[in-house]
């Protein structure tokens, strides 16, 4: 796996950055706004720099790089607000050099003396279109029925007009100009046709960049303006918008890269993949833009700030194409009505989601467990929830090494790669085996390994590794909830020992459990993070009461009350008041999970429900309107992959991590349960049923997806650790 780019691509990208951060500077990008919307300076700029020839094989004079680079300069370029038709033309410019012909077109293309652009609708049928940097371009490509043209514009024709971001778009009636043939027939038609599915991605490009950048602002502007006393950054009204944002704008970076990844591998979803990016980052930067200007209030209404400026290039850049709601149909019907998409070529990615030789084997062997050793009937009970445990099948996993895959070889588990223990992780929820208690018990065993005393380990972690026991957690109380630092439950000094007293909740798998990892008030007088210690606490011990609670999920949590409950000071893990530093040692077995299998697998069941629903005389699976929703879902699927590939990748390398375990949690929770609700009703009235099959799997699916945005966290708690920790705004919490 690999979010890196190349050292040349890094350096290009500087190159690029400082270049732009210059010459499209916003005081130069206003200018030209006033003017005809196009910068010739920073376009003849950006040709020395060797910009526009990026995308034209070496043996034309150009540079012959791939996708990868051009969509870094694209993203520099959004960033930067560049002022130009800039995909459009490194597009053109390749077209250009690949159908031949009109070298005197190229050469000055490439020298950023003249501007060469795209009409997107076959000029035979409309010869009046809607063309960007029409105002300034000499020459547009076209398709004109079974031929791709040079249409040569004279300056006459250029007639601009105000628009909405004030660029260089004009109307042009090609019919009415003078064209030259560069190439006729279906070879000639592909190629065009490919730099349009370029131009897409291109775009999606720059939108990713323009839309990262102007929540940057957004959140600078929150972090320095004061209201009611206090920096408006702080109110989660301001900043949790923002956090969910920063989400869909990394995840339409993402997208591209996915797009770039799949024509690579030659992948059957790649015609899918970039019409998704496009759709996906017009509605991302649109919205990322509009929330960051009302994050400037009024301000943000005049022209005096620079908000406004992203806001309208948002919307104009992709409309040029037309509406995105047709990208999403395009997408629908590349992946469920056979329609074929041109490629264009990627050249090099380095950019890489698989997670290698190591991770497949790992997977292979836990599928060869599950062959052998899981019966049919033990299959039917497994459950996302504590309710799926199997203390046979969890002994004998143990017993093949395949359980703990995060602890470390010195507690003697066998030595794995980052990614497979990613693997594992994930090859048994692949298989329906969420199994939470081996988590658990995984935690509390690297906490023992840790912190605990000799006789701690002798009579629980030697437990616990042989697969005999399992624990639960009791971090949660009913006054607290997520702020577990907030706990009252007590522990007092009790001659050798410890007295406990107090109430856990949702101290699922106490039922299930022989001890509780707990955390307890052992200090009143000092902040409330400073005076707690964690301790084991045996659940069979006297004065422990276990009580069911029970979610309309099929499953059982508890609530579990500890009175005048007696343990010896040798179960007390860590330091007296140093709870919060034990409980950091679980943080190295960070997963940087999300729920992307679930919703894939629910995307799976809807696919299939529409296959078995009828409608108007033919299966649902055909309508244009569910295979929309269904496309929809399954781009909500590779974000929410790809933010979790990104957290995963990031803990596996030692990266900066700026919150990109709690983005994939949390967006991939939202998702879900948006998704859940979605095809749920899509597959009505047959989804209300539980009939074996795909009909139980949505209605499963659905109850499971209320939770999700709940359990190790609300979304709450999550959206401020992303608007802190990758965004830098204020602390939202006490």
């Amino acid at each position: 796996m690999n979010f890196d780019l190349t050292d040349d691509q890094t350096m290009m990208r500087e190159s690029f950055a400082r270049f732009l951060d210059e010459h499209s500077a916003i005081a130069k990008v206003r200018a030209a706004a006033a003017g005809s919307g196009f910068d010739p300076e920073l376009w003849r700029g950006l040709a020395e720099l060797g910009a526009l020839a990026i995308r034209v094989p070496e043996a034309a004079g150009g540079l012959g790089l791939g996708l990868i680079d051009a969509g870094v300069l694209m993203e520099e370029a959004g960033r930067t607000l560049a002022a130009g038709p800039l995909a459009e033309a490194l597009v053109a410019a390749r077209l250009l050099a690949e159908l031949g012909g009109e070298s005197d077109f190229l050469t000055r293309a490439l020298a950023g003396e003249a501007v060469v652009t795209l009409a997107f609708r076959d000029a035979a049928e409309e010869p009046v279109q809607w063309i960007a940097g029409g105002a300034v371009a000499e020459a547009v490509i076209a398709r004109k029925g079974n031929a791709i043209v040079l249409v040569t514009v004279p300056e006459a024709a250029r007639t601009a007009e105000p628009n909405l971001a004030s660029t260089p778009l004009a109307e042009i009636d090609l019919g009415a100009c003078d064209s030259t043939v560069l190439a006729e027939g279906d070879a000639a038609l592909v190629s065009f046709a490919a730099g349009i599915e370029e131009w897409k991605l291109l775009t999606s490009a720059a939108l990713a960049g323009l839309g990262g950048d102007a929540l940057k602002l957004a959140a600078a502007y929150a972090s320095e303006r004061k209201q009611f006393g206090q920096f408006i950054g702080q109110f989660q009204a301001i900043s949790h918008p923002l956090a969910d944002l920063v989400c869909e704008v990394d995840g339409g970076k993402f997208l591209v890269w996915k797009a770039i990844r799949d024509i690579s591998d030659g992948s059957s979803e790649a015609g899918a993949a970039i019409s998704i990016a496009l759709w996906w980052n017009a509605n991302a930067a649109s919205r990322a833009t509009a929330q960051a200007l009302h994050t400037f209030g009024g301000y943000g209404l005049t022209t005096e700030y620079d908000v406004h400026l992203f806001n309208l290039r948002a919307k104009a850049w992709p409309l040029v194409w037309g509406d995105p709601q047709r990208l999403l149909d395009e997408a629908a019907r590349r992946t469920y009505a056979g329609e074929q998409a041109s490629l264009p070529h990627a050249g090099e990615c380095p950019i890489d989601f698989d997670l290698g030789d190591d991770a497949r084997a790992v997977t292979a062997e836990i599928n060869a467990f599950f062959e052998a050793n899981v019966t049919p009937e033990m299959r039917e009970k497994f459950h996302y929830s504590w309710e799926g445990f199997n203390p046979e099948l969890h002994k004998k996993l143990v017993a093949a090494d395949l359980v703990f895959p995060g602890l470390p070889a010195e507690m003697g588990t066998r030595p794995r790669s980052p990614y497979a223990k990613i693997a594992t992780m994930d090859a048994f929820e692949a298989q329906g085996y969420n199994n939470p208690a081996a988590g658990v018990a995984q935690m509390v065993s690297l906490i023992i390994h840790r912190f605990g005393t000799d006789e701690l380990k002798r009579d629980v972690l030697a437990k616990i590794m042989a697969g005999e026991v399992i624990c639960s957690l009791g971090y949660s109380e009913p006054g607290s909830g997520s702020d577990v630092f907030a706990a009252q439950c007590k522990a007092t000094p009790d001659g050798n020992g410890w007295r406990i007293d107090g109430t856990k909740m949702f101290t699922s798998g106490a039922n299930l459990a022989s001890y509780v990892l707990m955390l307890c008030r052992t200090n009143s007088d000092v902040a409330k993070h400073k005076g707690l210690t964690m301790f084991i606490v045996p659940l069979k011990a006297e004065g422990v009461t276990i009580q069911p609670v029970y979610t309309f999920q099929d499953e059982r949590t508890n609530i579990t009350f500890y009175d005048g409950v007696r343990i010896p000071d040798s179960y007390r893990l860590g330091e007296v008041d140093g709870g919060v530093r034990t409980m950091s040692a679980s943080l190295e077995l960070e997963h940087g999970g999300g729920f992307g299998k679930y919703m894939r697998q629910m995307l799976k069941a809807g696919e299939e429900l529409c296959r078995e629903i009828v409608k108007d005389g033919k299966p649902l699976i055909e309508d244009a309107g569910a295979q929309a929703r269904l496309a929809r879902t399954m781009a909500n699927v590779w974000v929410a992959e790809m933010l979790t590939f990104r957290a995963q990748w990031t803990i596996a390398e030692k990266r900066e991590n700026r919150a990109y375990g709690p983005m994939a949690k949390m967006y991939s929770s939202e998702k879900f349960l948006t998704d859940a609700r979605d095809l749920l009703d899509l597959t009505a009235p047959l989804s209300l049923s539980k009939r074996k099959g795909a009909a139980e799997a949505i209605n499963t699916f659905y109850r499971h997806a209320q939770g999700a945005t709940i359990y190790g966290g609300t979304s709450e708690v999550h959206r401020s650790m992303i608007a802190e920790r990758n965004l830098g705004l204020p602390r939202t919490r006490a």
